[in-house]
Order: structure tokens, then sequence, then C-alpha cells
């Protein structure tokens, strides 16, 4: 059996030079790299009682429901501003050139429900600091974040300092 780092393309210089783009479209492609990525980050939450996993737009989508439904629990998902039909709480975040606004149904935690949020990537940060300010607004608690991969290099994790982190795959690089 491979090891889910060898599912993981590995594109040099792209989007600009020096970059090291890290493609999960590979994993996303292959049924055991897919098998192993949704088992290994679902094994990241064993020991942790969670009532939620919210998954952010669009990759978190992809990890985070079936680990909700492995775990026969609900999902929540963390769409971009403007996606979601019913009222929503929302929550402006930086980018490297800008801001972006993710959004939460108001109705999607319960105050006192315990929420894993899942994603494939942690960078900088932004995404995830802006879901668990947005889960925490409505008055659930972020038990762990879990991530496909973390590109240590970008410091995101310090932004998420005080929580459970979690990342099957680290990239010491940005």
């Amino acid at each position: 059996m491979k090891k889910l780092e060898e599912y993981v393309r590995s594109i040099p210089d792209f989007p600009e030079p020096g970059i090291i783009f890290r493609d999960i479209t590979t994993v996303l492609q292959d049924a055991d790299g897919l098998h192993l990525a949704i088992q290994s980050m679902q094994d990241c939450l064993k020991d942790t009682e969670v009532d939620v996993i919210a998954g952010t737009e669009s990759r978190g989508f992809i990890f985070g429901v079936p680990i909700a439904y492995n775990l026969h629990k609900p999902f929540v998902p963390i769409r971009k501003k403007g996606k979601l039909p019913c009222e929503t709480v929302s929550q402006e975040y930086d980018l490297e050139y800008g801001t972006a606004t993710i959004e939460m149904h108001k109705d999607s935690i319960k105050p006192g429900q315990k929420v894993a949020i899942v994603d494939d990537l942690i960078a900088t940060g932004g995404t995830v600091e802006a879901a668990i300010k947005l889960v925490e607004e409505l008055g659930g608690e972020v038990v762990k974040v879990v991530f496909l991969m973390e590109l240590a290099g970008l410091k995101g994790r310090e932004k998420l300092a005080g929580y459970d982190v979690a990342s099957v795959i680290k990239y010491e690089g940005k």
C-alpha cells in the first residue's frame, strides 16, 4: 500500500515561480488514495467527542461529507458569501490580495454542540480561523480541526493557537 504522500502530485513553479503546488486531484482520482485520505482524516477524530462535522467550500465538502457519513453525524457546509438560501451569519477574512467572506446558516449549529471542522489544506489559516469564529458565534464549540495537508512554512497553525489541530501530511515549506 502506498503512503498518502505518494498520491499527492507536486507541481513546481505553480501558480508562480518558487511555489510548489500540492495537487489533491491525484488523491481523488485513485480509489485507494481517496479511501486512505478519508480514513486518515477520520482517524484524527477517533478520540474526539463530536456532534457535527463542518467543512469549508469546496474541498472541505469532499472530505467532510464522507467523514460525517461514516461517523453518522450531520454535516454543515461553510460557503462563500451569497451561496446559502436561508438566514446566515458571515465572517470576512484576509486573502493574499484582498478579502473574502464565508457564511453558515444561522440554524446550522446549536449552542453547546461540539464541532469538528474539516478542510483539505491549511496554508495561512485565514479561512479556517473565520470558520471557527462562525461556529463560535452560533454557540458551538470547535473541538478539532482536521486537514489533509499542512504547509507549515506559511504558519497557519499559529492563527489557530488554542485549538486542537491535526494534519495528515505536513510539508515544511510553502
